[in-house]
C-alpha cells in the first residue's frame, strides 16, 4: 500500500519515475552506485550551483549529499569551473609528467600532516588498495586488523565484515581480522597473539562517515599501540581530509598515522584518489635494481587517470581554497547551526534523538533516549538499532525530497550552506517529522 508520502513524492517526480522505467533495463536496480537505491524510484538531477540543485521535474533541493562528501566547496565553484575548462582546452591526457602532478603533490604534503611522499589515484577504493598492499610490502606481513562496519572502499579485502561479498574467495577473506572499536585492550590482545599483522586502518571520525564514532582518544592509543608492535597505522581520510580540518583528521586530533588515503575532496569534485605516508612505505614502489627485491617485494602500480591534468588542476583549486580561505571554518559553523536547529526542533515536538557529529559531518539519530555532548555520541548496539530503522528513515528521506530538502539522515555541509539554508531545512524537517507522525511512520 503506497503512504501519503510516497504518492506525493510519485506525483511530484514524473520525469524520474519514466527515466527510472528505462535505468532498470539498463542498470542493476536502475541505478550506478549502491547508495543512490531508493525506492520507489531514484531522482534524475540535471544541475547545481553553491548547496542547491535540480531535478529533471524543476524541483530545486538544499543538498546535504554534497557530491558524496566531495564538495566542500559547493557545486560549480568558479574557481573549479574556470581550472578545469582552462585545462580541457589544453589536453585532458597527456601520457606523461606535468607541473600539475608537482603541484598538487606538494598542496597535499604541505595540508598532511603525514604526507611524506605520495602516490596519485582515481578513487578512494583504489586509494585504500594500495595502503594495504604498501603496508603488506614494507612489512613482510599478511593480516590487517578493520573494525566493525568501517567502510574502506568496495575491493574484495575490505568487504569482510559487510554485506554483499559475493564472489570473494574465503582465503582472502581469512586475511583480515574485523575487531569492535574503541577498545585498545582487544587490539593490544590480537597483535601479541599475532605476529602476523602489517597494519590496523580505519575511519579516523568512526564507522559511516562517523556515524558509529570514534573516541579521540581511541585514536591515540592505536597510535602507541602500533608503533609498540611495529604495525602500520592507516587513517582512511577519503572522507575525512580536508574537511575536518585542512589537515583532515589527523591535524584536528594531532594524531599522526604512517599512511593517509584521500579522495573525494582531493579531486575538487573530479575523480582522483592518493596515498601518502612516510617516505619508506610509500616507496615501497620504487624499483631498487635488485632483480628478487623488484620482482617479489616491490609493488608495480600503473593507472591510466593517475593525477590525470583535469583532476590534478581542479584539485589544486580545491586545496588552495582549503588552505587560503575559511572554508572549512564556514562548513563548520553551519553544520553547528543544523545541529542546534535539529537538536531544538527534536525537543519542541517531543521525539527521542539527537543531531550529533564533528565539524561538517552531522548525523539525526532518531527513537533513542540518551544523552550525548553533540559531537560524539556512541550508542549501544541496541540503541543504535533504533536509529537505523529503515522504513522510517527511508519515509523521511522522501518527506524530506518532497520539501526540497536532500539529507536523509545524514548532513555533509559546505562552505556555500547559508543560515537561510538552515533555517529552510529545519523547517522542511518539521512538516516530514509531523507528516510521518500523521501516518503513523514515527513513535
Amino acid at each position: 500500500m503506497v503512504t501519503p508520502i510516497e504518492q506525493r513524492f510519485i506525483d511530484k517526480h514524473q520525469g524520474s519515475a519514466d527515466r527510472h522505467e528505462i535505468a532498470k533495463d539498463l542498470f542493476p536496480n536502475g541505478v550506478t552506485h549502491d547508495a543512490r537505491r531508493q525506492d520507489p524510484f531514484q531522482l534524475y538531477y540535471t544541475h547545481a550551483i553553491g548547496p542547491h540543485k535540480f531535478d529533471v521535474d524543476g524541483n530545486k533541493f538544499v543538498d546535504y549529499w554534497s557530491g558524496h562528501g566531495s564538495l566542500i566547496l559547493g557545486h560549480s565553484h568558479p574557481a573549479i569551473v574556470n581550472a578545469v575548462q582552462n585545462q580541457i582546452a589544453k589536453g585532458t591526457h597527456l601520457s606523461g609528467s606535468t607541473d600539475l602532478e608537482i603541484q598538487w603533490g606538494q598542496l597535499v604534503r604541505e595540508l598532511i600532516p603525514s604526507a611524506e611522499k605520495v602516490r596519485f589515484h582515481s578513487s578512494g577504493t583504489e586509494a585504500d588498495m594500495m595502503a594495504l598492499r604498501m603496508a603488506r610490502a614494507y612489512t613482510g606481513k599478511t593480516k590487517i586488523i578493520k573494525f566493525q562496519e568501517h567502510f574502506h572502499g568496495w575491493s574484495d579485502y575490505v568487504a569482510v565484515g559487510g554485506e554483499g561479498i559475493g564472489g570473494i574467495p574465503k582465503e582472502t577473506l581469512s586475511t583480515m581480522i574485523v575487531l569492535p572499536p574503541n577498545d585498545i585492550s582487544v587490539v593490544e590482545n590480537t597483535l601479541e597473539e599475532n605476529r602476523d599483522v602489517a597494519a590496523v586502518i580505519l575511519e579516523p571520525t568512526g564507522a559511516h562517515m562517523g556515524l558509529e564514532p570514534i573516541l579521540p582518544s581511541f585514536l591515540q592509543d592505536l597510535r602507541e599501540v602500533t608503533s609498540q608492535h611495529g604495525v602500520v597505522l592507516i587513517f582512511d581520510e577519503v572522507v575525512t581530509g580536508f574537511r575536518i580540518s585542512r589537515g583532515g583528521a589527523q591535524g584536528f586530533y594531532g594524531v599522526m598515522p604512517d599512511i593517509t588515503t584521500m579522495a573525494k575532496i582531493l579531486g575538487g569534485g573530479l575523480p582522483g584518489g592518493a596515498v601518502a605516508g612516510r617516505s619508506e612505505i610509500i616507496n615501497m614502489i620504487e624499483p631498487t635494481g635488485d632483480p628478487q627485491w623488484d620482482r617479489e617485494r616491490r609493488i608495480a602500480h600503473n593507472g591510466t587517470f593517475n593525477a590525470n591534468p583535469l583532476s590534478a588542476v581542479a584539485g589544486i583549486a580545491a586545496l588552495e581554497l582549503v588552505r587560503d580561505e575559511a572554508i572549512n571554518e564556514k562548513a563548520t559553523a553551519v553544520g553547528n547551526k543544523l545541529k542546534e536547529g535539529l537538536n531544538g526542533l527534536l525537543s519542541k515536538l517531543e521525539i527521542a534523538g539527537c543531531a550529533s557529529g564533528v565539524n561538517s559531518l552531522i548525523h539525526l539519530k532518531l527513537g533513542s533516549n540518551h544523552d550525548c555532548d553533540g559531537e560524539i555520541c556512541i550508542l549501544s548496539h541496541e540503541e543504535l538499532q533504533k536509529t537505523t530503522n529503515s522504513i522510517r528513515n527511508a519515509q523521511l528521506n522522501l518527506a524530506l525530497l518532497n520539501h526540497g530538502v536532500h539529507s536523509g539522515t545524514r548532513f555533509i555541509l559546505s562552505a556555500t550552506h547559508s543560515e537561510e539554508d538552515i533555517e529552510y531545512t529545519i523547517n522542511a524537517f518539521e512538516s516530514a517529522l509531523l507528516e510521518l507522525r500523521e501516518q503513523g511512520s514515527l513513535q
